[in-house]
């Protein structure tokens, strides 16, 4: 997305216990995360497909039904989404803009750790199909499936009385068995939903003391600043950057006995 995210990446990763990212090959400062994730061999990277709410790698008269008025992705998710269950147009367009995104991935030389989607995206069981048809082709092997223990979160913050989505619950249960009948991994649980931007020192100190058994993906969104050009207002990402590599955090990841890793470590466990 930006400078300021690469470097945190970075950081995190050199000095903290951030142990994976996930690349916008469409992002403003692609060139910049690439030759930062060729020096750290030790960082899983993913690709973080963008369908909606950023830029289109493709020519914009290739995808026009994906753009709003401003030649940008749409931003209207629901409406999209309805397009792309009637629309035979609107799924090829969508296909086409996948398989791009996938190809500038495979060009960096970066080996695919996962596939995630901006906003999850990926959780439309249309879009699941395509993504998986698409993605197989270029290895994949893990889809990141945003299912959050939330009585986990109410444990941490009774105060904060997080709720299931229930009307994204089905397809969020859909995606995970068809991620797994097809072979491919997909973490036990995910961290980092309710508190998007927002995951300080003391929310992820909770989450490890509290972590549940199997396999867990905490996610952030760091940066070196909080304000920066492409950044959400209101976004916590310097402290995010601090609770990645506070010693706290650190010296707790230990005690609970987790391991860290990508994806690619759970598919070879």
């Amino acid at each position: 997305m930006a400078p300021e995210v690469n470097e945190a990446v970075e950081t995190a990763h050199a000095t903290g216990i951030l142990s994976a990212a996930s690349l916008m090959v469409n992002g403003p400062a692609v060139e910049d995360a690439i030759a930062r994730a060729r020096r750290m061999p030790t960082l899983r990277v993913g690709l973080h497909l963008v369908l909606v709410d950023g830029a289109p790698l493709l020519p914009r008269d290739h995808v026009p039904d994906l753009l709003d008025a401003n030649g940008t992705l749409r931003t209207d998710l629901v409406k999209l989404g309805a397009e792309v269950f009637v629309r035979s147009e609107t799924r090829r367009q969508l296909a086409a803009e996948i398989a791009a995104q996938f190809e500038a991935y495979e060009a960096t030389g970066l080996r695919l750790d996962h596939v995630n989607a901006h906003h999850h995206f990926h959780v439309h069981p249309t879009i699941t199909t395509l993504i998986l048809d698409i993605g197989q082709r270029f290895g994949l092997r893990a889809v990141r499936v945003p299912a959050e223990p939330t009585r986990v979160l109410a444990r941490i913050e009774s105060t904060a009385k997080p709720h299931r989505n229930w009307g994204v619950a089905p397809w969020m249960a859909l995606l995970r068995r068809r991620v797994r009948a097809r072979g491919l991994t997909a973490a036990d649980q995910v961290f980092g939903v309710a508190w998007s931007g927002a995951m300080t020192e003391a929310r992820v100190g909770a989450i490890l003391q509290n972590l549940p058994e199997g396999s867990t993906e905490i996610y952030f969104h760091p940066a070196t600043v909080d304000r920066f050009r492409g950044g959400v207002a209101g976004y916590r990402y310097a402290d995010e950057l601090a609770a990645l590599i506070a010693p706290r955090i650190k010296a707790l990841t230990s005690a609970c006995g987790a391991r860290l890793g990508g994806f690619a470590d759970l598919c070879a466990a």
